[in-house]
């Protein structure tokens, strides 16, 4: 008789799924990441964002105390290594969007694969290139992969997107809107059908998709992808939505929403990090290296999750 938790367990562990804290919760209690800003712009332009470069006080997706280069990243993971030795995943995950120039986030890759063969690479995506790129990344070593999925509606999407840039032309309102889902949902198919392990993330907005969670969690299952992860819209200053008042969810909202959704892998314990978080997910060390890195004295002011 075949023991299929031992076959299981073996295909567990030649992606990494054991170690890698975001795709599974139980990794996350004992290993960490460091997330790598490398990637400084970005192809679309989200009603929800504000993404700022020089920001040590937020704890939110978007943010970092600077840009890094590629040389620059490998540095980081060595000096997060000596503050938290179990660093199991280097990630790309912003400011910007990491397929916006992806030679920045291909060469980063390269140079961990050749310094860090035992590092887990992954990286977030907004889904606009990820068609384009797939053979790169899987060169590249890559196996996870986290795409920003919003909408699989277009007239929904138009709502929450102010413009599209892709290859050279800005496409705006239901245009943008139609370009992205079919970029992201071919993205996203061919990501699974090559092995890729695929999380969705999507942004609870109140009033904009929170309606359209559960018709998104249907695409999520027939799609094949690993694991779905709805987050709270966190309010960012400067955004066109905080602008005009709409305001974030909760995490009460979430649990609402999700509620009830059966047969699917529902994350339960992000962090909505930041773009130069390191560490384990329940505690940040970024402040450690940015303080470090700018001359300042070390002090404990780890900003946690809103509602933890």
């Amino acid at each position: 008789m075949i023991n299929t938790n031992k076959i299981n367990e073996k295909s567990k562990s030649k992606i990494g799924l054991e170690k890698h804290p975001c795709f599974n919760r139980e990794a996350a209690k004992n290993f960490g990441r460091v997330h790598l800003p490398v990637a400084a712009s970005c192809n679309i332009s989200c009603n929800y964002c504000h993404r700022d470069y020089d920001c040590p006080n937020e704890s939110r997706p978007g943010v970092t105390s600077k840009l890094i280069s590629p040389e620059e990243a490998v540095e980081r993971i060595w000096e997060i290594k000596k503050i938290f030795e179990n660093i199991s995943v280097a990630a790309i995950a912003g400011p910007g969007d990491s397929l916006s120039e992806p030679e920045v986030t291909l060469k980063t890759f390269e140079l961990i694969k050749k310094e860090f063969p035992e590092i887990i690479p992954c990286m977030s995506t907004n889904g606009l290139n990820l068609i384009n790129n797939l053979g790169e990344l899987k060169n590249a070593g890559v196996k996870f992969i986290t795409v920003t999925l919003n909408a699989v509606n277009a007239q929904i999407a138009s709502k929450i997107y102010r413009y599209v840039k892709y290859k050279g032309v800005i496409y705006t309102e239901k245009d943008a809107a139609k370009l992205l889902l079919e970029n992201q949902i071919k993205g996203i198919c061919a990501a699974v059908k090559n092995g890729f392990k695929v999380k969705i993330n999507s942004v609870l907005i109140p009033g904009i998709n929170d309606f359209h969670i559960k018709e998104l969690s249907e695409y999520v299952k027939k799609s094949g992808v690993y694991m779905f992860n709805v987050m709270p819209m966190i309010p960012a200053e400067k955004s066109y939505f905080y602008k005009i008042g709409i305001k974030g969810a909760e995490r009460k909202d979430v649990a609402a929403v999700t509620k009830g959704l059966k047969d699917i892998n529902i994350m339960g314990h992000c962090r909505q990090c930041r773009s130069d978080a390191a560490g384990l997910l329940s505690k940040d060390l970024s402040y450690m290296l940015n303080e470090t890195a700018n001359g300042a004295e070390t002090e404990d002011r780890h900003i946690f999750f809103r509602g933890h």
